[in-house]
């Protein structure tokens, strides 16, 4: 692993991490209920950003697991890196952070995280952090805006009455009637729906939740069988991403 190991995290404030997220992550944008952060630094300097919180529909998630408490559990919901950290960096720092709520947080028992296809990739991070498949679904959720910018019709349902900037200070509620009606929306922005897959991902802190699941583990190969692998929001398959990663690092396999 390297210099990976000299990467030291800690538990940073919101106001140290959401300026680096929201310059970092492919989204430029923070989870407003993120509530834990993890800083990830190298050579006295800040290069990476983990925030856990609670998930948006808490009572939903909650039930993929059976008997979980209200709250005995977290969701990943923003991870950034810039260039800096050394190769398996993040895996790393996944683990670090993982290990840190384990000793701090002992109740809870599981994480959950998605990987968003549309915009950046399948989830090979999580994968490779012993978090377990539970879902993949086709998604035509998220909105591509005239000025680059990306909004998903989750951000949208969960503040409606919220003034927005692309709307002219209207709500989503004032353009939809007060309706949850994302169609509506994008026609409105001129925006375009972008295709792609959403990928469920949860790793289990206390191991003896695994059995408690109540939903079906995914073996890994039902992404390339479902035509799910992508790459930084481009479709490719398991081969082609491990050519890709062993080109970067200018590896001989």
């Amino acid at each position: 692993m390297g210099r990976a190991k000299e990467i030291v995290v800690k538990v940073i404030p919101s106001s140290v991490a959401n300026p680096f997220m929201k310059k970092h992550h492919y989204s430029g944008k923070v989870v407003n209920n993120s509530c834990l952060h993890f800083g990830c630094f190298l050579d006295n300097a800040l290069h990476g950003v983990l925030s856990y919180g609670p998930s948006l529909d808490k009572k939903k998630i909650m039930e993929l697991v059976e008997g979980t408490g209200w709250n005995e559990f977290l969701e990943l919901n923003r991870m950034a890196f810039d260039d800096y950290l050394p190769r398996n960096s993040e895996s790393y720092c996944i683990g670090k952070t993982l290990r840190m709520i384990r000793k701090n947080a002992p109740q809870i028992k599981w994480v959950i995280s998605f990987a968003d296809g549309c915009s950046c990739g399948d989830g090979t991070i999580y994968r490779a952090s012993n978090f377990v498949l539970t879902n993949i679904k086709e998604n035509f959720n998220l909105c591509l805006l005239p000025n680059g910018g990306k909004i998903h019709k989750m951000t949208l349902e969960s503040n409606p009455t919220t003034p927005r900037k692309e709307l002219g200070g209207k709500s989503y509620y004032d353009i939809t009637g007060g309706r949850f009606n994302f169609k509506k929306y994008v026609e409105y922005v001129n925006g375009e729906i972008l295709s792609g897959f959403q990928l469920r991902y949860i790793y289990f802190i206390d191991k003896s939740y695994r059995k408690k699941l109540t939903v079906q583990e995914i073996p890994f190969s039902r992404i390339d069988e479902m035509g799910a692998g992508m790459y930084k929001g481009e479709k490719v398959a398991q081969a082609k991403r491990h050519a890709i990663k062993t080109e970067r690092h200018g590896e001989v396999q």
